[in-house]
C-alpha cells in the first residue's frame, strides 16, 4: 500500500495581521547545500528566487525537497506573472508563490486564476504526474488544493503604489509584498531604496495592506530600515540573501588578513 501523505502547512496560515513579524531571507546560488544551511538557520521562512537568479524548475525542485525537512516556509518567486509558469511551478510542488511586477487588481486576478482549478481559475489538471499531489498520495488532492497555496503579489512600482489598495483586495490574494528597489527605480530615484519619497511610498503600502486586514511584507537588508518597516507593522520580511551574505562576508576576511593595497597597486595589478 502507498503512503499517504498529508501537505505541508501553507504560508498563509503564519501570516497572521498583528501577530509576530515572520523574518526570512533569500536563496538565491540555486545550490541545494546552500539552501538546507539557510533552512536550518532558525528563520521564519526562504525566498527561493526565480526571477534574478540560476535557479531553474529542476534546482527549485530539488531546494523545496532539501527545505522539508527543517521548520521553515519555502516561498519561491517566479520570472513573471504567467499562467503556465505558475501551472509549472505549482506541479513540481511549491505551495508558496511570490509573483512579481503586479501593478494593477487585474493582474493580480490573473494571478488568482492561474492558482486555481476550474470552475474558479484556469490552473491545468495533472495531477497524476505532478510532485504537488505526491503522484496522488495526498487525498482529495483537487479538491484540497486551495488551503495548500499561498498566493502573494509584488507590488514594486509607482503604478502599483496607486492601485495597491485595489490589488490587497482582490479575493485570492493572500498577501502584498513591496520591493523597494524597482519601487524606487520607477519613482526616478535608481539605488535609493532609502529616498524619504520611496520609504513613505513603502509606509503608504503598509498603511493601506493593515487597514484593509490584508499580510503585508517587505524587502529590507539595512538594519535600520528593517526595524522601521517591522516597527510600522509588516507581516513578513526578508533582511538578507545568501549571496550578499557570502560576497560581505569573504570580503571582510580578505580586509582583515591581506595588506590593503593603495589605488596605483590595484591599477598595476589589473594589467
Amino acid at each position: 500500500m502507498p503512503f499517504r501523505v498529508d501537505p505541508a502547512t501553507s504560508f498563509k496560515a503564519d501570516l497572521v495581521p498583528g501577530g509576530r513579524a515572520r523574518v526570512g531571507m533569500w536563496a538565491c546560488t540555486g545550490n541545494p547545500l546552500v539552501t538546507e544551511i539557510c533552512a536550518g538557520s532558525g528563520l521564519d521562512w526562504l525566498l527561493i528566487d526565480g526571477e534574478h537568479s540560476i535557479n531553474s524548475l529542476e534546482s527549485i525542485s530539488v531546494q523545496l525537497q532539501v527545505a522539508a525537512g527543517y521548520p521553515i516556509q519555502p516561498v519561491v518567486r517566479l520570472p513573471i506573472n504567467d499562467t503556465v509558469l505558475i501551472k509549472q511551478y505549482l506541479d513540481l510542488g511549491v505551495q508558496n508563490l511570490l509573483v512579481p511586477m503586479v501593478d494593477t487588481a487585474e493582474q493580480a486576478a490573473a494571478a488568482v486564476a492561474a492558482v486555481r482549478y476550474p470552475p474558479h481559475g484556469v490552473r491545468g489538471v495533472g495531477s497524476a504526474l505532478a510532485r504537488a499531489s505526491r503522484w496522488n498520495r495526498i487525498e482529495n488532492y483537487l479538491g484540497r488544493a486551495d488551503e495548500t497555496v499561498t498566493l502573494l503579489v509584488q507590488v514594486e512600482t509607482a503604478q502599483a503604489v496607486a492601485n495597491v489598495a485595489e490589488i490587497a483586495a482582490t479575493d485570492g490574494v493572500d498577501g502584498i509584498f513591496v520591493g523597494p528597489s524597482d519601487l524606487a527605480a520607477s519613482m526616478g530615484y535608481l539605488g535609493q531604496q532609502e529616498h524619504p519619497e520611496v520609504v513613505a511610498a513603502v509606509e503608504q503600502c503598509i498603511r493601506t495592506a493593515k487597514e484593509l486586514g490584508v499580510p503585508v511584507g517587505v524587502n529590507a537588508f539595512a538594519e535600520a530600515t528593517a526595524r522601521r518597516y517591522l516597527d510600522a507593522g509588516v507581516d513578513f520580511i526578508l533582511v538578507g540573501a545568501d549571496v550578499a551574505l557570502l560576497a560581505r562576508a569573504s570580503e571582510a576576511l580578505a580586509a582583515r588578513y591581506l595588506p590593503q593595497t593603495t589605488d596605483a597597486e590595484d591599477e598595476r595589478a589589473s594589467y
